[in-house]
């Protein structure tokens, strides 16, 4: 019997049945060049099936399954390109997955494949063993008339093993050339098949916008490496769906954490610092610094080190699950895969599920023997609460200071709020000043508007009991510190004089006034006197653009009544001097001799205010000269600056200084808690980024997720399995607060300056308080984005977590453990879910809302997931699957795995 004997036995396979048509070499050519429309249809598509497989043991059915390798010569060695599931227990299985081969597969019709069957003996112990091979070539699957090919297995020894049977799925024929044709039920192996009309070989075509993840410019910059299976899964009523499911890695594993650790170290590196920046401090203040200073340097030293390995790391950017307690790479994701499941139909369906898997964000090189981030925290609270009570305590009979934690939050928003408005006043002034020099009265009016506006905000701020008691406290902290009752000018018996105990951290008062009167009078005085110098500098400026502006206007006006506006800007001004003390333009930042003598650091002003006022106000020959806007301004520019920048450094080392004072008790339990935060925070961001990259590009046509997206945010949706038993209990723990987190995350969409795949990679700006992920687009992708987006819009991140324990584990914490955990999480979700359906349904009109596939409306969902999961129910999926239908194609899906 030769080697292409057909089988004796062979049995139709109805439900597989291929197309039948003769086939020319131009068509065979056309066949294996694929769709140019679709780069993931396959150049060629077989299904496979054994029949009467023989093992040694006659008593036993094999466990089988088909492993495909190819050759195309001139190569002289075979290259494994896929297998088939494993199919138990029969000596004729029908396989469901299909063998593919891609454009990338570099195929043609010289091409060898070996098809390769094995028998598993012991799944779990992987053993296994060869029953028999066969050979063919891609032409003769061609050109066989119906396109299939019966083969005899053999084993090594040449001795009969079975048959398998190669069908070709039809890649290209139109649906107005096929004839269908009906055919009887039929049974194989005692299993009744349906009878499908060959026209299901048709290709389905390119229905919808598809963007494929090996082809597409944006989605093959991020993501990588990855492998495809397909599969052909028959219907009851006679038809089948035809699954492609692809799974990618990404090198963002590998590129965010890199970008997060560098901002990570600058930030930390910055609060050293402002630290340093304090000035000279009394022994006492100067030992606590010292201490904090130390630890900071040690996390900074561990930031250090793992940006260098990072960044010497050469191996692959997907982490391995082996690899989740390797210190080296413990802010990598591990196990960061995108799996897309695309599912076609006759009907002409085609759908696409993605979802971004990841072992469960945990800081696993940390080891979780103190328990989990969430256990950590409320450890961390209590100490510092206990901290707190302890203060309370002892300011019956010391003078310190203790400050509430809603005073903790007011103080790194201050310091936040100074940061970004000192910026932009900045920016404006220079702009304004530019503007001046163009002599654009417009661009003078508008830029004047937006200076005004947020120096006055950054007035605002700095106007607060909170930051003009940390002053004080600042300036009591000084070595020896002179403060007066009244000017700096009064004589010595109104003058009061500070000193700090040299053993403690308290600072004592002498002299013939009391610590109250001089905090609510002089202490006051003097840093009003420090915010009113902007404002009123302000002041001088609005005027001064309103003069030049009217005088534009008003070209007819003679110089008398010029000089006669100067008077009153003069007059205004000498006013302006007895309220305010001006700073020194020479000024260059708060230091600690400034510090120790108030005085000098205001009495000089006055003078400079009358330089300013008899150079700009009192010279109108000057103002007729080229360039007056600019001559007239640029002074008045530097000294608000000046007085901007003296303000915002006095307040932002106050806040500093406040910052060290309640840290300082805890400080080696808060920078522990933290690192452990930043790596699981780390892990957790690069999924999100992965999972928003791939939604935005499938949604680019959506107008309805485009529109929520930058109304009410992403809602990004994980889902998770792990138990609450062990160490499962720790790891959900990290990962919980890992994923509320990113609600401090926004995402501004741009456009990509170059289609090459560097320039459209994500860049992370920010810091702990907020990061901000840019992704880059390419032009004709970003033109299809509403303007909204276009603009700039931050785009807000909603995440939520759905936990159902399912393993055997969680049956040990059902009976013998705690459950709380898992429920306590799926109640916040539930709670954070229904506030963004509520906000959706405030700000989007009906028509933006998803649908659902089943026949239950969203609110009924919604109720159906609030009962399960206030419900006591042992390992209830329900609340997955239900969750997931509510989700539908309005939220990025995440699955975090157990490990």
């Amino acid at each position: 019997m030769s080697a292409r004997e057909r089988s004796p036995r062979h049995r139709p396979w109805s439900v597989y049945r291929a197309n039948t048509f003769d086939l020319s070499s131009e068509m065979m050519g056309l066949t294996l060049a694929g769709n140019s429309q679709d780069p993931d249809e396959p150049v060629l598509e077989f299904s496979l099936a054994c029949s009467e497989l023989i093992t040694p043991s006659l008593d036993r059915k094999p466990n089988s399954f088909v492993a495909v390798s190819v050759t195309t010569p001139p190569q002289a060695f075979w290259t494994k390109h896929a297998q088939t599931e494993i199919i138990e227990g029969t000596s004729n299985p029908i396989f469901l997955s299909s063998i593919a081969f891609f454009q990338d597969s570099l195929i043609n019709q010289q091409t060898q494949v070996k098809l390769s069957v094995y028998d598993v003996k012991d799944r779990s112990q992987g053993t296994m063993y060869l029953l028999g091979s066969s050979l063919f070539t891609v032409k003769e699957l061609l050109l066989e008339k119906q396109h299939r090919l019966h083969l005899m297995l053999r084993s090594a020894e040449n001795e009969r093993v079975g048959n398998i049977t190669i069908i070709a799925w039809q890649m290209e024929e139109k649906r107005d050339q096929r004839a269908p044709v009906t055919r009887l039920p039929d049974t194989i192996n005692g299993r009744m098949v349906l009878p499908v009309d060959e026209s299901l070989t048709e290709s389905l075509g390119i229905r919808a916008k598809y963007a494929s993840l090996c082809k597409d410019t944006l989605l093959k910059s991020v993501f990588g490496g990855a492998m495809s299976r397909m599969y052909r899964l028959p219907t009851t009523d006679g038809n089948h769906l035809r699954i492609l499911e692809q799974m990618a890695e990404s090198v963002l594993s590998l590129n965010i954490p890199r970008q997060f650790v560098k901002l990570l170290l600058e930030e930390d590196a910055a609060r050293v610092c402002e630290l340093e920046e304090l000035g000279v401090l009394s022994p006492c203040w100067e030992g606590l610094r010292r201490q904090i200073v130390t630890q900071y340097q040690t996390i900074i030293l561990n930031y250090q080190e793992t940006l260098t390995d990072l960044h010497q790391y050469k191996g692959p950017s997907f982490k391995a699950s082996n690899l989740k307690a390797e210190k080296k790479l413990e802010f990598l994701p591990t196990n960061l895969h995108i799996q897309r499941m695309r599912v076609q139909d006759d009907s002409g369906s085609d759908l696409t599920y993605d979802i971004v898997t990841i072992g469960a964000p945990a800081a696993h090189s940390q080891g979780f023997k103190n328990g989990g981030l969430r256990k950590l925290i409320h450890k961390f609270e209590e100490a510092k609460k206990h901290v707190y009570e302890e203060g309370c305590s002892s300011m019956s009979s010391s003078q310190s200071i203790v400050y509430i934690p809603q005073d903790i939050m007011r103080a790194k928003e201050i310091i936040a709020h100074i940061n970004t408005l000192k910026t932009q006043v900045s920016y404006y002034a220079e702009r304004l000043s530019r503007a001046a020099k163009d002599r654009s009265s417009n661009g003078l009016e508008r830029t004047l508007a937006i200076l005004a506006d947020k120096t006055r905000q950054l007035v605002t701020v700095c106007d607060c009991k909170l930051l003009a008691n940390a002053i004080q406290a600042l300036n009591a902290a000084r070595p020896e510190y002179i403060a007066s009752k009244t000017s700096p000018t009064a004589g010595d018996a109104d003058q009061v004089m500070l000193r700090n105990d040299q053993d403690t951290l308290v600072a004592r008062w002498t002299g013939r006034n009391s610590r109250s009167s001089l905090h609510i009078s002089w202490h006051e005085e003097e840093w009003e006197k420090v915010w009113l110098n902007v404002d009123k500098s302000l002041e001088c400026i609005i005027q001064r653009v309103d003069k030049l502006l009217q005088k534009e206007r008003l070209q007819s006006d003679s110089c008398e009544d010029v000089f006669q506006c100067d008077q009153t800007c003069t007059s205004k001004k000498g006013n302006l001097e007895r309220r305010a003390y001006w700073i020194n333009p020479d000024y260059r930042g708060d230091t600690s001799s400034s510090s120790t003598s108030p005085s000098s650091s205001s009495s000089p002003v006055s003078s400079i205010c009358h330089f300013h006022t008899h150079k700009n106000c009192n010279t109108p020959a000057e103002e007729a000269a080229p360039g007056e806007w600019s001559e007239a301004l640029y002074p008045l520019l530097t000294t608000l600056t000046d007085c901007v920048a003296m303000m915002s450094d006095k307040a932002k080392k106050a806040m500093v200084f406040l910052l060290m004072q309640d840290t300082a008790p805890t400080i080696a339990m808060d920078l522990s808690l933290q690192y452990r935060r930043d790596v699981v925070f780390c892990q957790t961001l690069t999924a999100l980024i992965c999972g928003f990259i791939i939604k935005l590009r499938n949604c680019l046509h959506d107008d309805g997720f485009l529109r929520q997206l930058y109304t009410i945010g992403l809602l990004a949706q994980f889902e998770s399995l792990l138990s609450t038993y062990g160490e499962e209990l720790s790891m959900l723990e990290d990962m919980s607060i890992g994923i509320l987190d990113l609600r401090n995350v926004t995402f501004k969409v741009t456009q990509a300056t170059s289609a090459s795949s560097p320039d459209m990679l994500p860049v992370i700006t920010g810091n702990r308080d907020g990061f901000n992920v840019r992704i880059p687009l390419p032009g004709s992708m970003f033109d299809a984005l509403p303007r909204e987006i276009q603009n700039g819009m931050l785009l807000r991140v909603q995440p939520v977590l759905f936990s159902v324990g399912i393993n055997e584990q969680q049956t040990l914490a059902e009976k013998f453990g705690d459950t709380s955990l898992q429920e306590l999480i799926n109640m916040e979700s539930l709670a954070r879910l229904n506030s963004y359906y509520e906000q959706f349904k405030e700000v989007l009109p009906e028509d933006c809302l998803p649908r659902s596939r089943s026949q239950t409306c969203l609110p009924e969902l919604l109720r159906f997931l609030g009962q399960n999961v206030h419900a006591r129910k042992n390992k209830n999926v329900d609340i997955l699957w239900q969750a997931a239908e509510v989700y539908l194609d309005h939220a990025a899906r995440l699955a975090c795995q157990n490990y």
